[in-house]
């Protein structure tokens, strides 16, 4: 006999799936596509969207329902957790603050494309101080809810089961360990051949076909994707309709063709997860940790690998006439593994990169907190910059404007860039051991034997296990940081 509760539920979380779809394509048009004068109407639909999802989810009968119901079998059971998740997050917000985030969102990373464009905070520190405000009321409504510190609630919006004191050792120790690698990074590096540059002008035509082309070695099916250009890349839509976006710089290929292929990681997540559940939450992928260690795993450790390398190159000269000695392999491991205590989090190395996640948690953390106010943030940015990396920023462009995520309300995200970089390492280090072979198929530009094992491992299980339970069945462990810190000393302290 069927459960009329629980198909209620699933009826009602489909239609706030196809509601958040729908959303995430106007989100996508906005950054692609919708001509600078539809801000104001387009953040007024995206509101309006948000409150319709979020009145869904809180109708009484949702309560009711998520009473009554019984799950039979393991999917059906983390389904109706997953739902009752989501209703105990949504009941915490009234829905005319839900709407005025989105508002507020909207109109503030509107602003920030221009403020990032000339440098200059005070043309956006208004409208963020807005976001700001809300965001911690909405963190505390949350916290108060479920029992959590507010900067921890929004932490569990991105990455469920993930709080800042799991958070704080791991970034600390890698803190001190960075402290005493990067310097002998930098010492191993000055002893090797300087990098050749990839000099010309490559168009954005060809460029962009070589884009597809990886996109579609690595396995992105186009009659299912596409790709676009906005400012700040990123992966959108939903699993039949993943939305893949780049920046082309016709003097760096290389800004493009990276960036594609960590959105592609990304897409092949979404492409994949389990259509049995479409639309459910138990059909979602396991947070955001587990989706940046999908495009990072695709970007840094397959593509860049060695054997990947010997595999591109020739196709860098045929397909953008890059010099056969630029194109070289050993090469391009020095230009794109080329270690730099750089401004810009999206340009940076591997070894580097976790300081300027480290320094964005707990700028975030202590903005919702309340121990920092928005006016303050470039001063406290540059110092942190300076104590992490020993450089300073010489403009806001270049430091604490850079990133969208907190002109566009997303709190408590950037732990999962870290999280994500280093689960990457672990799954490829399962995957190696199942995989003997692995580097004499990427050297033939072959990742569908990696991608199959992802597939089954990663992609398929949905949000069916946590981030940690999902390492564990993959890899046969939690979280282990000691996979990513071998990664990086065989790839750049490595004499």
């Amino acid at each position: 006999m069927s459960n009329a509760a629980l198909d209620r539920l699933k009826a009602r979380f489909a239609r706030i799936g196809a509601i958040n779809e729908a959303a995430g394509i106007l989100h996508w048009d906005a950054a692609a596509m919708m001509p600078p004068g539809g801000g104001h109407a387009r953040g007024e639909q995206l509101a309006a969207l948000a409150g319709v999802a979020h009145e869904l989810l809180t109708d009484p009968r949702t309560a009711d329902d998520l009473a009554a119901a019984e799950a039979h079998g393991e999917w059906e059971a983390a389904n109706l957790a997953l739902m009752r998740r989501a209703h105990a997050r949504a009941t915490a917000l009234p829905v005319d603050l839900v709407e005025a985030m989105s508002r507020a969102n909207s109109a503030c990373e509107k602003v920030w494309r221009q403020a990032k464009q000339d440098a200059d905070f005070g043309k956006v520190a208004k409208l963020l101080g807005e976001v700001v405000a809300l965001q911690r009321q909405a963190a505390r409504a949350l916290g108060e809810r479920l029992g959590m510190d507010p900067y921890d609630a929004l932490m569990d919006g991105y990455q469920p089961g993930v709080t800042s004191a799991d958070v704080e050792p791991v970034f600390a120790a890698y803190e001190a360990w960075l402290r005493e690698a990067l310097p002998r990074a930098e010492e191993i590096q000055a002893r090797r051949p300087a990098p050749l540059p990839i000099r010309g002008r490559f168009p954005v035509e060809a460029q962009r076909a070589l884009c597809r082309e990886m996109a579609e070695r690595v396995g992105l099916e186009f009659k299912h994707a596409r790709l676009d250009e906005s400012l700040h890349p990123f992966c959108g839509g939903n699993p039949s309709d993943v939305r893949i976006t780049t920046f082309y710089d016709e003097e760096n290929p290389a800004k493009a063709l990276l960036g594609v292929l960590h959105e592609t990681g990304h897409a092949m997540y979404e492409r994949h997860l389990p259509a049995g559940f479409a639309r459910q939450p138990v059909g979602e992928s396991a947070g955001m940790a587990a989706h940046e260690s999908q495009s990072l795993i695709v970007e840094m450790q397959a593509c860049r690998s060695d054997a990947f390398l010997a595999f591109l190159g020739p196709r860098l000269r045929a397909a953008l006439g890059v010099e056969a000695k630029v194109a070289a392999p050993e090469n391009l491991a020095r230009l794109w593994r080329r270690v730099a205590r750089g401004f810009i989090r999206v340009d940076a190395d591997e070894l580097t990169y976790p300081a300027h996640v480290i320094l964005r948690f707990r700028l975030e953390r202590a903005l919702i907190a309340g121990g920092l106010e928005v006016p303050d943030l470039p001063a406290a940015w540059n110092e942190a910059m300076r104590a992490m990396l020993g450089i300073v920023p010489p403009d806001d462009a270049q430091g604490c404007l850079q990133d969208i995520h907190w002109h566009d309300g997303a709190f408590g995200y950037f732990p999962s860039y870290t999280l994500g970089a280093m689960a990457a390492a672990q799954l490829m280090a399962a995957i190696r051991r199942e995989i003997p072979d692995l580097d004499a198929q990427l050297a033939r530009g072959d990742m569908a034997p990696m991608m199959r094992w992802l597939n089954l491992h990663v992609h398929g299980q949905g949000a069916r296990l946590g981030f940690q339970d999902l390492l564990r069945a993959a890899t046969g462990k939690p979280l282990d940081p000691a996979d990513f810190t071998a990664h990086l000393t065989v790839r750049y302290l490595t004499a």
